[in-house]
């Protein structure tokens, strides 16, 4: 398989349609696209410290969910694009087609939170909402996202039942007036700021914010479904801890 046709396999099966207009995601970097491909690394971000394993491990591609490239360049100037670069290895990123997908972040999300029967909401076709399999206060809510999610900055405001819930990784700020209106009475996102946690708690909902890492990371399983798509196709999936660099060693 080569860089090509793996990125032509992964934009089928998590189609561009899906993404917002805002998004820049898709193949971000391919210095050889005839390259054959044995061995992929995927990540929630490709840091310096990725670059770096995949240039001395010897792979042939990065993929990962938050975008090498976001903004435009103006120079390149980077080490790890670098890296990349002069190592031949392609990365090809899947961020909001990847969060809208039937299974990307927020069903995998919704489903560890304990979410049944859940629907999108959100005019983008990101958010979910649907029921706790059993109802519980905003507290005892928290600890178990704190559980299940491996999270040490579960934040609440609130502190109601929560039943039909609303559920959008990563930054959810701007998808809360979308989720009130869908009746939700909690919504549970990875992040907001101080102000929009604070107003949003006051239309008398449950706000709970399990960290934007954490409420992403759980999906990259789902990302990483290429690994039996071939059988000699050799795939490193890495879940990454808290410090964003520190899975890949010194």
């Amino acid at each position: 398989m080569t860089v090509s046709e793996l990125y032509s396999y992964l934009d089928s099966a998590i189609p561009a349609a899906l993404s917002c207009d805002w998004d820049n995601d898709g193949l971000m970097c391919c210095p050889d696209p005839a390259r054959e491909v044995k061995k992929v690394l995927f990540t929630l971000d490709v840091t310096g410290a990725a670059a770096e394993y995949a240039a001395k491990n010897n792979y042939d591609a990065v993929i990962s969910h938050h975008p090498l490239i976001f903004r435009p360049l103006k120079s390149l100037t980077s080490p790890k694009l670098i890296a990349l670069v002069t190592n031949g290895i392609a990365v090809m990123s899947f961020h909001t087609r990847f969060d809208a997908h039937h299974a990307g972040v927020n069903p995998v999300l919704a489903r560890l939170a304990g979410i049944e029967n859940a629907v999108p909401f959100s005019s983008d076709g990101i958010g979910l909402i649907g029921d706790l399999r059993t109802p519980l206060p905003a507290p005892e809510f928290a600890v178990r996202l704190n559980t299940r999610l491996g999270s040490d900055s579960v934040r609440i405001a609130g502190n109601g039942i929560c039943k039909r819930v609303a559920v959008v990784g990563g930054d959810g700020k701007d998808s809360f007036g979308e989720a009130l209106d869908a009746g939700c009475d909690t919504y549970l996102t990875g992040s907001m700021s101080y102000n929009s946690m604070t107003d949003a708690a006051e239309c008398g909902v449950n706000i709970i914010t399990a960290g934007h890492f954490y409420t992403e990371n759980p999906a990259l399983d789902s990302l990483s479904v290429l690994k039996g798509f071939q059988p000699d196709f050799r795939a490193l999936c890495v879940k990454q801890e808290r410090r964003m660099d520190s899975q890949f060693g010194a």
